[in-house]
């Protein structure tokens, strides 16, 4: 698949955690001739936390690691990963394949089935073939490396055109933390907790407890703040795990808390830029709103509509489905009071076209990859922001072609 036109330049560089090693393998679930399996070994005593869709339809893996996180790592934890199959949507069977895979590699690595976490990404109602999974157990056992993470990112892809990674080191008391994650996700993403699936690891040291609240209040501020077609996976999943070998307690540190706060962010966004098909990344600012439920009540009406997407990817600058979307949310509003700016250009104020607008200058401005709609309610100080991509025949394309 052709790599997304706004994908980084690079896959960078990402610290050594220690405590965390990686292995991949090739299942051919689905894919043929590329690695589509991923085990990370978290090291005894390593703090896992993790936040999960809330699909009413999530998949036997997600159901599976709900009622584990919390449950003692104290012999240490495993996060097995397969692509190509979601194991949703498959009664009995899927737990049954959860179990069994659980099973093999808890006695393969010598840990109990409460500390392995599964997570099953893409085909939805197709009962997961566990055997070629557990089949693979020996030889992603016997290549477990620090060095993989890269590999790692890759194994877990489905409609992703690129592997999706970002890092922190920062300096706590004179210690050195670092943070290190990685992610898939391009379609099927209109998160309600994370997203799709990401895996974040730190050798910072932290109680489950408080890793847990905090990864919750972050997702509300990064992964719940992207959309790409507002759809929400049944598989989506965020697990973290801290090994707190840097010997650093970090429970207290805002420095910390915004270091990851920047990896998730940076992972969302990325997210976002290979959002199935997707040409322009699109950042939607909501500002004056009367509180902060209603403003990203109107981020994401915007973000979410296939007029104001369609309008984005044809380089139009059609204020008005602004309008449209931001009347459709359901938030407060006093149309009297409304004002849109495309970029920096004015488009609409207090309730009519701006004075000064031309449309051949911000016909000009959305001709750019990156691009910002940016709404005042006027109704009061509350404001939220949304990351969205727009939507383009490519989006149609993959998915009506995804199963064949």
């Amino acid at each position: 698949m052709k790599r997304s036109s706004l994908a980084p330049d690079f896959f960078p560089e990402l610290p050594i955690i220690k405590g965390v090693q990686f292995a991949t393998g090739q299942t051919g679930i689905k894919y043929i001739d590329r690695e589509d399996v991923m085990l990370a070994k978290l090291s005894p005593g390593t703090t896992v936390s993790g936040v999960f869709t809330r699909s009413t339809t999530r998949s036997a893996s997600v159901l599976d690691c709900q009622s584990k996180i919390g449950l003692s790592t104290d012999q240490g934890a495993a996060i097995l990963v397969n692509a190509g199959n979601a194991n949703a949507f498959t009664g009995s069977n899927g737990q049954a394949s959860v179990d069994r895979i659980c099973k093999a590699l808890g006695s393969t690595l010598d840990l109990p089935k409460s500390a392995i976490f599964t997570s099953s990404t893409g085909v939805i109602g197709e009962i997961l073939p566990d055997h070629k999974i557990t089949d693979c157990i020996d030889e992603l056992k016997n290549t477990l490396s620090d060095q993989s993470i890269k590999s790692a990112a890759s194994a877990i892809m489905t409609t992703d055109t690129f592997p999706k990674g970002s890092s922190a080191t920062l300096d706590i008391d004179g210690k050195k933390v670092c943070i290190s994650g990685i992610a898939k996700g391009s379609g099927m993403i209109a998160p309600d907790m994370a997203t799709m699936l990401v895996y974040i690891f730190t050798d910072a040291e932290i109680g489950q407890i408080d890793l847990q609240k905090l990864l919750q209040d972050l997702t509300n501020r990064t992964f719940n703040c992207i959309t790409v077609d507002s759809d929400t996976s049944t598989s989506d999943s965020l697990i973290c795990a801290a090994t707190g070998t840097s010997g650093v307690d970090v429970s207290k540190s805002s420095k910390f808390s915004q270091s990851l706060k920047s990896v998730m962010l940076d992972l969302a966004q990325q997210v976002v830029r290979d959002g199935e098909g997707a040409t322009k990344f699109i950042t939607v600012n909501v500002t004056g709103a009367a509180s902060n439920k209603d403003a990203h009540r109107v981020a994401m009406a915007t973000a979410n509509s296939p007029l104001v997407k369609t309008a984005m990817a044809g380089e139009d600058p059609n204020w008005g489905r602004i309008v449209m979307a931001v009347g459709k949310s359901g938030a407060l509003i006093n149309c009297d009071r409304l004002s849109i700016w495309f970029g920096s250009h004015l488009v609409a104020e207090n309730g009519r076209v701006a004075k000064n607008y031309k449309e051949t200058f911000v016909a000009k401005y959305m001709k750019q990859t990156s691009l910002s709609i940016s709404i005042d309610l006027g109704m009061g100080k509350s404001l939220g922001t949304v990351w969205t991509c727009d939507l383009t025949n490519g989006y149609i394309k993959i998915n009506a072609d995804y199963r064949s």
